[in-house]
């Protein structure tokens, strides 16, 4: 099979001549990303009879949603309401019809529906055509290949007024209110406002969990004392590849670090459908030296998150010390160019693809390993037009904004109130690795997992998807949103960011109408339109 380097990293193609076409009239809200947050929000921007103009990065819809991450982490089903719970019904609603279940029997009840009618498990590219579906019926205006122009003429400004930005092919997209739906943040910061990439400090907003985490780091961790030098007990020889020589910070102190990124796969073990594991150009065994160490010293648990979904597929997750989060190659990503960013994919790419490659067919591999990673290939039937492999890069974070109010570890623990709710979350605070380093005894260690529950469904702050009133006054950043690093680690979950767009449509069409900046929205009237339309902006009972 031909290298999936290049048509994997189609989120920097550059833009043809037919993109560049007459710029649409000027739409009421014009959302910039077409993550399963922008897509949400342009469906109720249209439900309450607003011009839209969604703009697509890439061709495709959905983001994260329609590209492997199919086991979705909800947390608590019952902080899920609005359009956000009408997705999941209708992904429960394709699968009771019997001919979805193709390559398997259907599960029992119990593994994937709960009681509100709902299903929280599915196949990428059934995600994919619910939304399409969904976006067409409701009439929405989509520009498809139209990467933001983050350069310094990409965004048009009148003031603290968002007039309309630009595209790398030259459309030009104008609007009364917009929305920044990117996991990047990308729009929040070719317009201006301010933001933050990496960890706070614990100090900087009263946290436990930020920041460096060396001493808390337990989960995804080497479980044996592995040496990382190239000749066994010899400094002098050099590391390992994929370990850093950089030394631990102190615990809880600040930095630029990102946690890991993968591509989130949709991988099957039916014969019929399995397309076999790409082996990537430029393969180099070597860059695998450390789990084969890891192994010899007696390590087996790499298939633990192989997630059933239907049809006799599995959504591959990140699992153990060394598996296929690539850690420590991302930290420019957020604020690279578009140049640095597609190199980082193609490393992705060629990290991962190499390390299945490596487990099915390396004869230092344990046999036994090798036979079960050979039972896997990718998926006939999802990413046809990238042969099975998904199309975009799981970008766990990359910016966040920084406004008059920060979403931290108090406000999702209880501990502070949180002013103004428009959705609530539920899922841990969950954090992946950040670096791998030499530890004070000469062993190889994983640094930045963090995975605590935080006990409750906690509520969101409309403050926190609302830039600060001198930067942008009809801008709203539902998914790059206003928190600190940790608190961003349970709030960056698909269905809040699904929420969360909702809310940020319905608080810009109230804008628009009342001729307001967001940040002057009256909360009183978005709670009640929010309640009307079955957002969760409480549990009976209290936040818990």
């Amino acid at each position: 099979m031909r290298s999936l380097l290049l048509a994997s990293a189609a989120l920097l193609a550059a833009p043809t001549p037919a993109m560049a076409r007459q710029a649409p009239a000027p739409a009421d809200i014009v959302i910039y990303g077409c993550t399963a947050g922008g897509v949400i929000a342009a469906i109720e921007g249209r439900r309450l009879g607003r011009s839209v103009t969604l703009v697509c990065r890439d061709a495709y819809l959905g983001g994260m949603t329609t590209n492997g991450l199919s086991w979705s982490d909800t947390g608590n089903h019952r902080a899920i309401g609005g359009l956000a719970l009408e997705f999941y019904r209708r992904v429960k609603r394709h699968y009771d019809d019997p001919g979805a279940w193709i390559h398997a029997p259907r599960p029992a009840r119990a593994e994937n529906f709960v009681d509100d009618g709902a299903m929280w498990q599915f196949e990428p590219k059934v995600a994919e055509r619910i939304l399409e579906d969904w976006v067409r019926t409701a009439g929405v205006r989509v520009e498809r290949s139209q990467p933001l122009d983050r350069g310094r003429r990409g965004v048009e400004r009148r003031g603290t007024t968002l007039v309309a930005f630009r595209s790398k092919a030259g459309r030009r997209f104008a609007g009364r209110m917009f929305i920044d739906a990117s996991y990047e943040g990308d729009l929040m910061a070719a317009a201006g406002v301010s933001f933050t990439v990496g960890r706070e400090a614990n100090a900087t907003y009263g946290e436990a969990l930020n920041g460096v985490q060396l001493g808390k780091t337990t989960n995804h961790q080497f479980t044996l004392d592995i040496d990382p030098y190239r000749v066994p007990g010899d400094p002098s020889s050099g590391l390992l590849p994929r370990i850093s020589a950089d030394k631990p910070a102190p615990d809880g102190s600040g930095d630029t670090k990102i946690q890991a990124y993968t591509y989130r796969l949709c991988l099957t073990d039916v014969a019929a459908n399995r397309l076999p594991l790409p082996k990537p150009a430029g393969y180099d065994p070597s860059q695998y030296a450390l789990l084969q160490r890891y192994m010899d010293a007696g390590y087996r648990n790499f298939f633990q998150k192989f997630d059933r979904i239907p049809n006799g597929k599995a959504d591959v997750n990140n699992f153990g010390a060394f598996s296929i989060d690539n850690i420590g190659r991302n930290y420019r990503y957020p604020e690279g160019s578009d140049v640095e960013r597609q190199a980082i994919a193609r490393e992705h790419i060629r990290y991962q693809q190499g390390l299945l490659w490596f487990m099915a067919h390396d004869p230092h591999v344990p046999a036994e390993t090798r036979a079960e990673m050979g039972r896997w290939g990718l998926c006939r039937d999802e990413f046809t037009a990238n042969a099975g492999w998904p199309r975009e890069m799981y970008v766990r974070e990359a910016r966040r904004m920084v406004s008059d109010f920060v979403m931290a570890e108090p406000q999702v623990r209880g501990l502070q109130p949180t002013p103004r709710p428009i959705g609530m979350g539920s899922y841990q605070m969950d954090s992946h690795n950040t670096q791998r380093i030499v530890d004070g005894e000469g062993h190889v260690r994983n640094e930045g997992n963090i995975e605590v529950p935080v006990g409750h469904a906690y509520p969101i702050s409309y403050d926190a998807i609302v830039p600060k009133r001198a930067e942008a006054r009809n801008l709203l950043v539902p998914v790059a949103l206003s928190a600190s690093h940790i608190a961003y680690g349970t709030i960056r979950m698909e269905p809040v960011f699904m929420i969360l767009g909702q809310s940020a449509a319905a608080a810009a069409d109230l804008a628009i109408a009342g001729d307001l900046p967001v940040q002057a929205v009256p909360y009183a009237q978005l709670r009640q339109r929010l309640l009307s339309e079955g957002q969760i902006l409480a549990l009976a009972g209290g936040p818990r």
